[in-house]
């Protein structure tokens, strides 16, 4: 059995942080559709507009901050994002109460939000591999997933029953308070955070961002022969498995005449599955290794999307879809930290921003045009059709995992900041 560790007080204020500002985001979990669909009056070209538009547009713009965040200290920078999140967030009551609210407000905001949201992970992750030692960066990631997956939990119905008594403004309302609470808990992390090495020229003398400097996240993963094709594998299956959701929701909520309420349960409850995964992760690497469990944890979660095409009316369909649900969140959350934490281990301390925001960045983008491609598909088929389409894609994904063990590349060095925190949280 693999006894509780203790990772200190400062990391229980990230963790903290990063526990407030998810729930708040479950709770206000597709809001900005139902501000637009309920309140707004839209239609089904503007919400898709809305939820592929935002966040592809925000990765955009969220490109250049990998360089910059790299050489500046990560905490301010979370901070500060946390703050713009809050007040972007918080101007859609304001607009609602002034009666100045609309779909471009909503787009606006979107991609504010979608930018910020890659910074601050950016940021977290490189301040999380000076904070925490290495041998305990693993713990660390699945406490993170735990966390993400108790709220998605926890988040809708609770969010659900304040958009029943108060309206769906609400919701951002209390998201916008959660950003805010996260950068108070960022702020009492306390200490003190390294000086980052500064670029510098051939000669030694501080040098300015460059534009090729903006590709670097980008060229350091595809000249990394481990992480390289980690990259293109996570890539292809998120967004294969998230262009399924908005068809299933229309299958389900239109032809198969399932109830809002059979919907919801339908994926809020197979993310117990989340939960467990996530607790196992850490006891599955201790007996079986890391690379063996991310290999399977990465196959395995492929397997099951595709059974989505045979979902039917009542309950047997409802089962269906939750049984598949539960089984590929479960499988999710074992890989996702054991994934996460080998990112990190073969990143170097001087390029993790910068890694980060890339990946965060052709997550983003990659996952918002194949999900406009995957809507064109169920126009011109069907949305059963177009949800067995990614269903058959995902059955080939494993073949981009790193099954042939090949020299990891440039490990990540220990840098001081990282043995002085090792060793304070050993203290």
């Amino acid at each position: 059995m693999v006894a509780r560790r203790a990772l200190g007080r400062r990391f229980g204020w990230l963790w903290t942080a990063y526990a407030v500002s998810t729930f708040g985001t479950w709770l206000a979990f597709d809001a900005f559709s139902l501000i637009a669909v309920v309140v707004l009056h839209a239609g089904a070209a503007e919400v898709a507009l809305l939820s592929a538009a935002g966040p592809a547009v925000g990765a955009v713009l969220a490109a250049p901050l990998g360089p910059w965040i790299e050489f500046r200290r990560k905490r301010p920078v979370m901070i500060a994002t946390d703050l713009v999140r809050c007040a972007a967030l918080a101007s859609v009551p304001v607009a609602f109460a002034l009666g100045g609210l609309g779909v471009g407000w909503l787009l606006a905001v979107s991609v504010v939000v979608a930018a910020a949201d890659i910074a601050f992970a950016a940021a977290s992750g490189a301040y999380l591999k000076s904070l925490v030692p290495a041998a305990d960066l693993l713990v660390a990631s699945s406490r993170f997933e735990s966390t993400t997956w108790t709220a998605s939990v926890l988040g809708p119905p609770a969010g659900g029953a304040l958009i029943g008594w108060f309206g769906p403004v609400v919701t951002v309302a209390a998201d916008a308070v959660s950003y805010l609470l996260s950068a108070a808990a960022v702020r009492a992390i306390g200490g003190t955070e390294p000086e980052p090495r500064p670029r510098t020229a051939p000669g030694g003398t501080p040098a300015r961002l460059r534009a090729g400097d903006l590709l670097e996240g980008w060229r350091f993963i595809l000249t990394h022969p481990g992480l390289r094709p980690l990259f293109f594998n996570t890539l292809l299956t998120n967004a294969l498995i998230m262009v399924a959701m908005p068809l299933l929701a229309v299958l389900m909520l239109g032809p198969l005449k399932f109830a809002p309420w059979q919907y919801g349960l339908a994926f809020a409850a197979p993310c117990l599955g989340g939960l467990a995964g996530s607790r196992l992760a850490r006891r599955l690497v201790a007996r079986y290794g890391q690379r063996r469990v991310m290999l399977t944890a990465g196959a395995l979660r492929v397997c099951w999307p595709v059974g989505l095409v045979f979902v039917r009316p009542g309950v047997p369909g409802l089962v269906l879809v939750m049984g598949i649900e539960l089984v590929l969140i479960a499988c999710c959350a074992v890989f996702n930290p054991v994934f996460a934490t080998h990112r990190l281990e073969q990143t170097p301390s001087d390029r993790v921003a910068r890694t980060l925001a890339a990946w965060s960045v052709t997550g983003k983008a990659t996952t918002a045009a194949l999900t406009a491609l995957w809507g064109l598909l169920a126009t011109l088929t069907t949305p059963r059709a177009a949800i067995g389409a990614a269903g058959l894609l995902l059955l080939a994904t494993p073949l981009l995992l790193p099954w042939r063990e090949r020299g990891t590349g440039r490990p990540a060095p220990v840098t001081p900041a990282a043995e002085a925190a090792g060793a304070a949280e050993a203290a």
